[in-house]
């Protein structure tokens, strides 16, 4: 096992207005799972063929331990990789596609025959070992790629969006055995997903990327709980944050009939520089769904235009006209919906539940906690006195990100 640093590593294409990585720094712990997420063309994978050796690092550097292996070739850096398509032999058994880099590299075969049986029992596969590729199902095809990896005892597993080719079921199944095989080995974990859901629920911490470059990093509750930006706030969470560009007001914001009370720090971040108007973070759950009867409570009012109905949960997709814009809604409710298409309903917001970022740069405002579960400011959320730590701080890049330098408008609809 070995710790991965990227230090300050770029990758750039030919034709490309941007690196495709750029100026990525980052440190991944001794045994750590992480996981880089963000949407198609952001650079995760990039980020983890240059790791992998399959890509060449333009500038800084990549090392794996305290080895710097920027410029070797993928057989000496020490590492499997798990790829999305499998790459399995169909010619060869499960017994000897999970063999075969042993036996190229000439290891005696009762030692071969020794680790494969080893990892098809961790990953349940002894009663296939003998059947090829095309015997098995997506699932179990999933399981001798990721066999092949193990039977090596590299010191860093890398794997390359593994569970898209599955349907929906089988998908939830593997990235529970994935999760539960990395806690069991204890081997250092690179994963990459364009899917949040995988992010939240399976790594240590989550690596956030838009267009080459690191947006923020931190543990999946502090990464939901304190986004570091619009971008973050919108692309983690299903459905996604609700964002509104408002102006501000002498002790908040208005939010259509809703006055949205701000700290005093809050609005003074805001009015930094001469800014005039501030962007909302609210997301589906943070929104309660007034009675019918309830007219005095003052709320926001939205037409619903779709529903989707789970079964345990429930998602309104609405609108609420604000000024003489039309804009999006999503609530989340916990039970079954007495509402239908086309009704009218009203909600309020828990002051507390309010995400603040500047108007101009897409930045979380300074003074603004968010919606903190009870437990998250014990787990680092504050930087101590002396910096942050880089395992426990959810970190921001610096000034010129994309999510910085964007507009909010891009962001957010204005009001």
């Amino acid at each position: 096992m070995a710790s991965v640093t990227f230090d300050h590593a770029t990758r750039c294409f030919a034709g490309m207005d941007h690196p495709a990585v750029s100026d990525l720094d980052l440190e991944i712990a001794d045994g750590e799972f992480m996981v880089l997420v963000g949407p198609s063309g952001c650079g995760k994978s990039t980020s983890l063929r240059m790791l992998a050796g399959l890509e060449e690092v333009d500038s800084g550097s990549i090392r794996i331990g305290e080895r710097d292996v920027t410029h070797l070739p993928p057989k000496d850096r020490d590492i499997a990789m798990v790829f999305q398509n499998y790459a399995l032999y169909p010619h060869m058994t499960t017994a000897a596609n999970m063999g075969f880099a042993l036996k190229i590299a000439r290891m005696p075969k009762p030692r071969v025959q020794q680790r494969v049986q080893e990892a098809a029992a961790i990953l349940d596969l002894e009663e296939y070992l003998d059947r090829k590729p095309k015997s098995l199902s997506g699932g179990q095809r999933q399981r001798v790629a990721m066999g092949r990896a193990i039977v090596r005892e590299p010191r860093v597993f890398l794997m390359d969006e593994p569970l898209s080719n599955l349907d929906a079921k089988l998908r939830v199944q593997t990235r529970t055995q994935i999760a539960v095989l990395q806690r069991r080995l204890g081997t250092t974990t690179v994963y990459v997903t364009h899917d949040q859901v995988e992010a939240m629920t399976m790594g240590d911490r989550l690596a956030v990327m838009k267009d080459g470059v690191l947006q923020q990093v931190g543990k999946p509750k502090e990464v939901f709980a304190l986004p570091a930006n619009t971008f973050v706030a919108g692309f983690i969470g299903s459905p996604a944050m609700n964002l509104f560009r408002l102006p501000l007001t002498a002790d908040g914001a208005q939010l259509g009939g809703l006055a949205v009370p701000l700290t005093r720090a809050a609005l003074n971040a805001a009015s930094a520089d001469g800014g005039t108007e501030i962007t909302l973070g609210i997301r589906p759950e943070h929104l309660q769904v007034l009675s019918p009867d309830d007219l005095e409570t003052p709320a926001l009012d939205l037409v619903i235009d779709t529903i989707e109905d789970t079964g345990a949960v429930v998602y309104l997709h609405a609108t609420a006209k604000l000024g003489q814009d039309l804009v999006p809604v999503d609530v989340r409710l916990p039970g079954r919906p007495t509402q239908g298409k086309g009704s009218a309903i009203r909600v309020a917001v828990r002051d507390d539940a309010v995400h603040c970022f500047s108007a101009m740069t897409g930045l979380r405002l300074a003074g603004d906690t968010g919606a903190v579960p009870a437990d998250a400011h014990a787990t680092g959320q504050t930087a101590p006195a002396d910096g942050p730590s880089p395992h426990d701080m959810a970190s921001v890049h610096p000034a010129g990100s994309p999510a910085q330098s964007t507009p909010a408008s891009e962001e957010a609809p204005t009001v």
